[in-house]
């Protein structure tokens, strides 16, 4: 991509951020402002090989120890630097409404709402039920804040899972077939378990090897829009976007692939896990009341900071950004 069609998409995109859209009246949210919405100190810290060079109050993952690394270039190995950032890297609508594109500020006139069944959740007054969009969104690559392509994620922006295409996010029965070590992780021990991940959470970042817990949010299963026991419409909303991003993750066809703080040749590469890497993810809020000062590692919980960031009656929309751990090799 060239210098002049690098300028006119951003140019596009920032006066994007500044519209009304026609259905934004029936759909609360508006279009992500990357000057105005985004905490742009969650980038930190930033690292040379072990070495921070750029602190931060937030938890940081493992880094590569050796600063050089030696990775292949379409021209032959070239030497660089090993650099550690957290990288936005993709935007997540969590709504009530089928199309409701919350980080877009439209509501898409779609008369079906998807491929799955009519199952929605009791009414109990504690369960709640949402939709989930996720979204590619190389905002550093956009912005030019590197140069180095292997830095960053260098796809254009797109909607790569919309769950009302998913037949799988409301329907529980279905869901279970293709997920059967569901029932594993819903016994009393299991869920006992998220509690150690949540204190983890509240004090670093969550445990990985406890893949079953989403920390202070919940339980990462059922890999569906349900959530039975809803604590807080924020706190549910953070939850399924954890969801998301584990479900992503999962093969046959991850979708997402993840760096590791590792010394060359792995430094050189990204790889799929069919586990998440929960301590190499972050969240953000930027819709629909933006919360432009701070980011929270995966699981931790929302009492600190959800008073204040929903509008009463404004129908529980909710964007967040994800910000995610690279480790590379800058050349």
């Amino acid at each position: 991509m060239n210098k002049k069609t690098l300028i006119t998409r951003f140019i596009v995109f920032f006066l994007l951020s500044s519209l009304n859209f026609v259905y934004a009246s029936q759909c609360k949210g508006h279009f992500v402002n990357p000057i105005t919405d985004v905490c742009w100190n969650c980038l930190f810290p930033l690292t040379i090989g072990s070495s921070e060079v750029v602190k931060s109050s937030y938890p940081d993952t493992n880094n590569p120890g050796n600063p050089l690394c030696l990775c292949p270039t379409p021209i032959g190995e070239r030497l660089g630097v090993t650099i550690g950032y957290w990288e936005p890297a993709a935007l997540v609508d969590v709504t009530p409404k089928p199309w409701c594109m919350v980080n877009l500020g439209v509501q898409l006139n779609v008369t079906k709402k998807g491929l799955g069944g009519s199952q929605m959740p009791e009414v109990d007054g504690r369960g709640a039920f949402y939709y989930v969009h996720w979204y590619k969104y190389p905002l550093v690559y956009w912005l030019q804040v590197l140069t180095s392509l292997g830095c960053m994620e260098t796809e254009d922006f797109d909607i790569l899972y919309p769950s009302e295409l998913d037949p799988t996010w409301n329907d529980s029965e279905l869901a279970f077939v293709l997920n059967p070590e569901a029932v594993l992780f819903t016994s009393p021990p299991a869920r006992a378990s998220c509690a150690f991940d949540a204190s983890k959470a509240l004090a670093g970042t969550a445990v990985n090897s406890l893949f079953w817990c989403q920390g202070a949010q919940g339980s990462t299963y059922p890999l569906t829009g349900f959530v039975a026991h809803q604590a807080s419409p924020i706190s549910t909303a953070a939850l399924l976007a954890e969801r998301v991003d584990f479900k992503l993750h999962r093969p046959p066809t991850p979708a997402i692939r993840d760096s590791v703080g590792q010394d060359w040749p792995a430094v050189c590469h990204t790889y799929t896990s069919s586990i998440m890497p929960k301590d190499r993810y972050r969240y953000q809020l930027v819709n629909t009341l933006p919360e432009a000062r701070q980011c929270h590692p995966f699981g931790r919980s929302v009492i600190s900071w959800e008073a204040g960031h929903t509008y009463p009656g404004d129908g529980d929309n909710f964007g967040f950004l994800i910000w995610k751990k690279r480790n590379c090799c800058f050349l």
